[in-house]
Order: C-alpha cells, then structure tokens, then sequence
C-alpha cells in the first residue's frame, strides 16, 4: 500500500518537496531549482529526491502561484464584463483609497478590464431581490457574439443585488453556455462571494475570470502528468484560506488558489503551536526577495475576509500575510545621507556579489558572509560556493560613503534590515492591539533562522522557534492543514430587532451546502465540522467585525442579541481599544466555515542525547563588532536534551541559524530548536 504523504511549493527560485513516510514517522525535505518554461518539471525533479515513484503516494498536496503570478505579470485572459444597466462604471470608479486621501502621487491601478470591454445588461433587481425588470436574453446572446468576435477569454457576471438573488446570474450563465460552450471560463459573482459591496464583487468576480484559466490549464497539465506516472489518489490545492479542496474543486474554484503560496508557512505555524503548546506565534518568512509576517493568535489562524491585491479588493477568507521588500538578496545603498536596504533586490540573477555572477552592490547576504555568519563552502546545503572577497570588495565600497570598513558596514546593514523587518511585524501586531512580547517567534525560510534573534530583541520578544527543514517549512504546513471550504450570505438588520428564527434558518442552509462541498471532496460526515460568525457593527459605522459565534443552538437563544452584542463590544475592545456597549448595533453577513479533518498517523519523535556533546568546528564570527570564536554545528548532529549556548551557528541544507551571545538553545522532542534570546552581551 503507498505509504508516503507529499506536499510541494513552487517558489520563484526554488521549489520544495516535503514526504511524510507513514511507516517510519519521519519527515524527508526535497529542492530543486523551479522550471519557469515548465513548472512540472521542478515538481517531477524534487519529487524524485524524496520518493522512488509516483505510485507510492497516498496523499498529495499544492501550493501554486500559477493565478498570483499571472495577476502580478498582467498576463491573465482578456475578460467581457456583463453588468446591470447603469451600474456598468461601477469597475471603472472602483474606491478612493482612505489611507491616502491627501497623497498627490497616488493613482488607482489601471482596471484588468476596460470600459470599452464592459457591457451592461437590461433587466435588474429589487434590494431585496425581487425582480423589478425582466432580463433582456437577445443582449447576452449579443454579448456572446462580442466575446466570439473579439478574442475575449473568460466572461465575468456582476449583476446588482445577485447576492440576494442568484437568478439573473444562473439565466446569463445558462445563455452563455448555450452560446459558448462548457469549455469557456464564466464567473458569476454570487458564486465568488455572496455579500453585498457591489465593487468589491465585482472585482472579486474579475480577478477570478482574469486568472481562473491559466489555473484551471495549469492544474490539468499538472493532473494529467501526474496521473500518467500512476498516481492513485486525488491531488489537492492549498487555498488563501489556509485550508485544502481537491484539484476538481480549486478547477471551478480558481480565485481561491489566488494565494496558496505563501500561506502554507502561516499553516505550519498553526500546526506547530498545537504541537509546542505554544497558542501565540508571530511567523516570519525571510527568503531572497521578501519577508512575509503572519500570526497564530490564540491558537486560531489570523485569517480575514477580504483582502487587497495591488489595489484591488478580494471578497474571500484568506490568511492575513504582511509582506516586505526584505531579503537576503536585499540591496544596500546610500541615500540622502543614510543607509537603505531594499525593498529592491539583486534576485537570483545577477544575485548578491558574493554569488559571483556579475553582481557589484553590497546585499544582506554579503554582509552576513562578511560578518562570517555564513558558510561560503557550504550555502544552499553545498549547493552554492561563494565568494568571500567580492562580498568584502561590494561593502567596503559602501563603507568608503559613510566612513566605515568593511565589518562596521556589514553590520550596519544587518541592524538596518532587521529594524525594518521588526517595524513590519509592529504594523500588524501594535497597530492592532497586540502586544509582540506575548508571543514567540517562528522562523523560517532560507534567510529566517539567520536574523531571527535580531528581531526579536527588536521587539523584546522572549523565545524563537527554529523548526526543522526550515527552508522548506511552507512545504511542510501544507501537509498539516486541513480540507476547507467557507461560504457566506448577506443578512442587514439591527441586532435588536433580529428575527432569530430567520438567522437560524440560513445558517441551517449554508451548514447544508457546507456539509455536502466536503462530503464532495472525500470527507466523511465524521469528520466535518462546521462553525458560525457574524459580521457586526454599530450603527452609522462603515466597516465591520467578524465574531465567531460557538454552538449550534446559539442563533435560537433567547438570550441571542444579549450574547451576539458582549462578543461584538469584546472584539471591538480587543482590536480598536475601545468600545460603545449599549449602542445599536447591526449585522452585516452570515458566515459559515466547514472543516474536514484528514487522518494522519502521528511523527514519531526523534531518538533522545544519550551525551550532552555535540560535534562543532569553531570559526571567528563577529558579534556587537568584536569577533568570538564561535562553535558552528551541522543540525542533524542534535539530538532532544542537547544544548546550544550562543555564540554559535548551526547549518542544515534549507537554512543557517545564527545564536549570537546572551542565548540558550534547546531541542525539542521532535527536532524543533527553541532559542532562548536573552539580552545582548
């Protein structure tokens, strides 16, 4: 029987492999250089390091970037927008951003669809749904014409009121088909997110339409190969939510794909914290180009309802990612009398100037290698030499603007980097109420481990988690989460006046729908659990607060506006720093959230120190510019029980972790490293 459970994450650089073997518990990582021209290649290619053949796969899991990547390029499908009679400019004058009300500089980004391209329909309906114009049929199949004559490929529907009633939609939909065929990618915006805001769904609906068939041919070609090496078992997709559908599901589905990506490192913090016992987790993802932030707040995923995307709203649960221009590859550079670093990146190619590629500007990766933090025999798991005299030449050059050698350079441009990399985690954790000294940190990704400490003193925080493979960590958390599908249902009225009865019978039907899209999937009823929220606000206020509501029997309560208006007055408290109990208050949507448990066999733990000794080499490495003799361990030498004073650096093929003096590192049972930050000596 296959015995081998396989997560896979595409990266622009790299792509990882993860396999749980079933029999012996253990987790094996797998990197190949990603395969632009043919991604399922780099996918065949880190496959083959971790398993003999694809038959031996019982479960497998995807993170794409295929939808974002195309977003991001502006290489989606040319889309036709069909829309209510008078409403079509609602695309075109979208929203002024609140945040930059008084920037001159700032300009709305150029719509995926234009005016030109957007037709409006005859027939509309009544806020509450009920028809106040019949649909006018010969204009959709006058559009269908359009579409066959203009060389459009995906049609996106966004009818006024449809998320109170679908009909008008499902008519234009079943119209187009029997003008265009099942092959043509139609999105209706009920179908993306049945809530009210009416641009904000319709640019959900186009941003599906834009990319949904470059994922949709992309999962296909995927699927295809997959299948004609023998795979057995159905292919899943990781989803913005956190959560997993199957390839069938993420074809029809494709907007949810949007960001799977990098949301399997937030997952792995999830599941870690069940693991650890540890329920407040501050994630950090520090690769060559980015550093990405998310958060694990009382064991539960940060995950919101809607997102923006270059300026373009998204009506869907994803998992709130902060994201900076902060990286290994980072450029370091004078500016108006000080020091900058990044957000521009030297890339892969040229790289930073260590990589010897052509690169002359001094990078992170340059300065770390200076400071002799890193191995330039061994980076990338012995993948990459470097060299040490180019990085050495690229920040003396630097140093020579502010007066400093080389040493002092390098670590002004690490102090640098990691204070912008702490002010990016305050932003979503002060900003919100949320106090960073309360959680741990978890780091990740290729350059994570290495700055780690620094931020974390940053910001007073106390402890950091190193988990093992933590270059291939989001690769990891795909493999942990679970199936996932969200739906809602816009409901408005005032808390007080609420008609319980009513609330309770939408929640019912959308528990239903929930239960049967999982059911769908493989789930068994057993393993389907479902919850409930609400969106809430006062009354005369613009935005709203999602509040988990618990308990099946919490909409019939006698006692339902009562409780619904503590939660709300709670979660305005915890968020805003204050509250209005006693004020009005109204709800906005109906939320519901089904998850289907995926059985697992538990990993087994690594074998404990029978010796507290370790095997180390020691090099001069510098620290608060002086130099220590520092131990430097090869990771797969620790075992649980084993300690790691600091100073000291520990390599392994993903990653390098860097202790510096003043920390205590311990290994947990399952290979995890808990850093203990100390204060700086």
């Amino acid at each position: 029987m296959p015995k081998h459970r396989v997560s896979m994450d595409i990266g622009g650089t790299f792509t990882d492999v993860i396999e749980f073997n079933e029999e012996t518990g253990q987790y094996t990582a797998g990197k190949s250089s990603t395969t632009p021209n043919d991604l399922t290649q780099g996918v065949f290619d880190g496959l083959a390091q971790v398993l003999e053949s694809v038959p031996e796969i019982n479960f497998l899991v995807h993170g794409t970037t295929q939808g974002l990547n195309a977003f991001l390029q502006r290489r989606g499908e040319k889309v036709l927008l069909l829309a209510t009679e008078g409403v079509g400019d609602v695309y075109q004058i979208a929203r002024g951003h609140r945040t930059r009300l008084y920037d001159v500089h700032y300009r709305k980004p150029t719509p995926l669809v234009r005016r030109s391209d957007t037709v409006e329909l005859t027939g509309r309906l009544r806020y509450d749904g009920s028809e106040r114009t019949p649909l006018a049929e010969d204009q959709v199949r006058a559009a269908a014409a359009r579409f066959r004559s203009e060389g459009f490929g995906a049609v996106a529907v966004a009818l006024l009121f449809s998320y109170i009633n679908p009909e008008h939609e499902l008519a234009v939909e079943r119209i187009l088909r029997e003008e265009l065929g099942d092959s043509v990618q139609i999105t209706l915006s009920h179908r993306v997110a049945r809530e009210w805001r009416e641009y904000e769904r319709t640019s959900s609906a186009v941003l599906d339409a834009y990319t949904g068939p470059i994922v949709r041919r992309y999962l296909e070609n995927l699927e295809s190969k997959l299948l004609d090496r023998g795979l057995e078992v159905p292919l899943h997709v990781m989803q913005s939510s956190g959560g997993i559908i199957s390839a069938d599901s993420a074809r029809t589905m494709t907007l949810q794909t949007l960001l799977s990506g990098p949301v399997g490192g937030a997952m792995g913090s999830l599941a870690l914290a069940k693991r650890l016992g540890k329920p407040n987790l501050i994630g950090i993802d520090m690769g060559g180009t980015s550093f990405d932030i998310s958060l694990v707040i009382g064991g539960q995923p940060d995950v919101s309802n809607e997102a923006e995307l270059e300026g373009f709203p998204i009506l869907m649960s994803v998992v709130n990612i902060h994201t900076i221009g902060a990286g290994g590859g980072s450029l370091a550079y004078h500016e108006a009398g000080g020091l900058r670093v990044g957000p521009e990146s030297a890339g892969a190619d040229p790289g930073p100037a260590c990589y010897g590629r052509g690169g002359t500007q001094a990078t992170v990766t340059d300065a770390n290698l200076v400071l002799g933090r890193v191995d330039p025999t061994w980076f990338a798991g012995g993948t990459m030499k470097l060299e040490p005299s180019l990085a050495d030449k690229a920040v003396a050059e630097l140093g020579g603007a502010f007066g400093l050698d080389a040493v002092r350079m390098a670590e002004g441009i690490c102090d640098v980097a990691n204070a912008k990399m702490a002010q990016a985690i305050r932003n979503i954790t002060v900003d919100r109420g949320i106090e960073p000294r309360e959680f741990s940190l978890v780091a990740f990704g290729g350059a994570g481990p290495m700055h780690a400490v620094f931020i974390a003193r940053e910001l007073e925080i106390g402890e950091v988690v190193i988990p093992p493979s933590p270059g291939a960590f989001s690769a990891w958390g795909m493999l942990e989460t679970e199936v996932r599908r969200d739906f809602s249902q816009s409901f408005y009225g005032t808390l007080a006046d609420a008609d319980k009865a009513e609330i309770a019978r939408f929640l019912s039907a959308m528990e239903a729908d929930a239960r049967a899209a999982l059911i769908a999937d493989g789930i068994g009823a057993e393993a389907i659990r479902v919850s409930f929220a609400l969106d809430m606000r006062y009354v005369a206020q613009e935005y709203t607060l999602t509040v988990a509501v618990e308990g099946d029997a919490f909409p019939s309560q006698d006692t339902f506006a009562d409780s619904a208006a503590r939660l709300f007055d709670a979660a305005h408290l915890s968020r805003f720093g204050h509250a209005n109990p006693g004020a009005p208050i109204e709800i906005v949507t109906l939320r519901a959230t089904v998850l289907g448990e995926l059985s697992r066999p538990d990993p087994v733990p690594l074998e404990a120190a029978t010796d507290a000794a370790y095997p180390f080499e020691t090099r001069q490495i510098v620290f608060g510019k002086t130099e220590h003799a520092t131990p430097v361990v090869r990771r797969d030498a620790l075992r649980p029980g084993m300690v790691v004073p600091g100073p000291a650096v520990i390599l392994e093929q993903t990653a390098t972790t860097v202790l510096p003096p003043g920390t205590i590192t311990t290994v947990e049972p399952y290979g995890s490293l808990i850093v203990q930050v100390g204060k700086e000596n």
